[in-house]
């Protein structure tokens, strides 16, 4: 925690800030117009820091500049030329896997110089989600949401081929003991596209590009990302042959196409709201897309959700959680970064951050989140937070996972093309990885 020299120099930035004005920066990877919280929360917790100053007698006056970007590609690279350039915004909303790199580049400083992670509201939130926005022993951010990526399923499609509403109702049941697998999906949705309910190719509608998504069925074939004791990142050849060699089956049978990958995200979605899939996975998050812009007017009557299926009985049915984490800039002043982490702290605070979670589907980042009305009150994130919460994991903070990850996606499109079997794809991952990260990666 805080040593006391350190609260000296936040006693002496209170002092300052009630002589001067104060711009705070923020930038938001991955922002559409329902993720507007990840920035209006730090100007509501400025506005009530300006109030609890003004309540002291002091004059604090704080402007926050938010700018958004909708994509990662883009916003990563201006994080990183904009920290080259010594002019990095003072808050950075990213990835948690973004952790590892920055921090060892020198991009961002830990939070926890900043903040008290043993007192309100930091104290509260969920301890598997600090992990995640930690590295190397050091607390890095503060975790700005959560969600569970999940197996949705069309109800009108289930009931055409005949399945009782007992049988739709207890599918997340029998997906997360096992008895209901990936193979078992590719069968229902193909059944649908052979009775004629949905359409040739529709069965299945994965993700459209690459993602966290994509290590679930890497999981689900019983994959480990990384060693939980020693940090190295593994390569399990057979999980990954497992993964592919499920998608080329789906292509095969053609309940999914062989050029699905790169479709337009907007396609995806009007195809996903409209039920003309008969399974597709997404996050938790995409329910107030589908209802906001793309028309679905009721979700629960429409629409099943499970885990991801287990691939066989050395995998697992699971989810991933992908955390967005509030980071600090290291090119900004001492001042500025204890301003802009006081102001990460009050932003976390459990009716501030429901506002974004209720409006972008977001699951909330602590248990006392659960209990504002606001939260508890949607139906949505009450189901969500119980039945795949509890199920999530995270992609590891190491900083070679990039490596791993690049060559996993690669390794997936040539196998779902059918330029490589899944055998020689899973091999070559693993000769790829290996020789780029040596004794850092370990392969099974």
């Amino acid at each position: 925690m805080k040593s006391a020299a350190l609260a000296a120099l936040l006693g002496s930035v209170a002092f300052a800030a009630a002589a001067e004005d104060y711009t705070i920066t923020v930038w938001s990877g991955g922002t559409g117009d329902s993720s507007n919280y990840r920035i209006d929360a730090i100007s509501i917790a400025a506005e009530q820091m300006m109030r609890e100053a003004k309540v002291r007698g002091e004059d604090l006056n704080i402007t926050v500049e938010g700018q958004a970007w909708s994509g990662w590609d883009d916003f990563k690279q201006a994080v990183t030329l904009a920290s080259e350039a010594e002019n990095a915004p003072d808050i950075i909303v990213s990835g948690h896997e973004d952790i590892g790199p920055w921090s060892e580049a020198g991009l961002i400083r830990p939070i926890e110089d900043y903040v008290y992670f043993d007192t309100w509201p930091l104290n509260t939130i969920y301890p598997n989600l600090i992990q995640t926005a930690s590295f190397n022993g050091q607390i890095w951010g503060v975790p700005q949401d959560a969600e569970a990526r999940v197996m949705f399923w069309s109800i009108p499609a289930l009931e055409a081929i005949g399945w009782s509403r007992d049988e739709i109702e207890s599918l997340a049941d029998r997906v997360q003991s096992g008895e209901f697998t990936l193979a078992d999906m590719v069968d229902t949705v193909k059944q649908m596209q052979d009775e004629g309910v949905i359409e040739p190719g529709m069965g299945f509608g994965p993700r459209v590009s690459n993602g966290p998504d994509y290590w679930q069925f890497y999981q689900s074939f019983g994959g480990e990302m990384a060693d939980p004791e020693t940090g190295k990142l593994i390569v399990d050849t057979a999980a990954l042959e497992g993964m592919y060699g499920f998608f080329a089956d789906a292509v095969e049978q053609d309940v999914v196409s062989q050029t699905h990958l790169g479709t337009e995200w907007d396609v995806w979605h009007q195809n996903a709201a409209a039920g003309n899939y008969g399974a597709w996975h997404g996050g938790t998050w995409h329910k107030a897309q589908w209802q906001n812009q793309f028309g679905l007017e009721d979700f629960f009557g429409e629409v099943q959700y499970t885990l991801i299926p287990a691939g066989n009985e050395a995998g697992r049915a699971n989810s991933i959680t992908h955390p967005l984490v509030y980071l600090l800039s290291a090119t900004s002043t001492e001042d500025e970064s204890a301003i802009a982490a006081e102001l990460i702290a009050m932003a976390s605070a459990p009716d501030i951050n429901a506002l974004h979670a209720v409006k972008s589907a977001h699951l909330g980042i602590s248990e006392d989140e659960t209990q504002v009305p606001l939260y508890a009150g949607d139906e949505w994130l009450a189901a969500a937070s119980e039945r795949l919460a509890p199920h999530t994991n995270a992609i590891p903070n190491n900083s070679d996972f990039g490596t791993f990850w690049t060559a996993m996606y690669q390794g997936l499109e040539s196998s779902w093309t059918g330029a490589t079997d899944p055998a020689e794809a899973a091999q070559n991952v693993a000769d790829s990885v290996k020789k780029s990260l040596g004794d850092n990666v370990v392969v099974r």
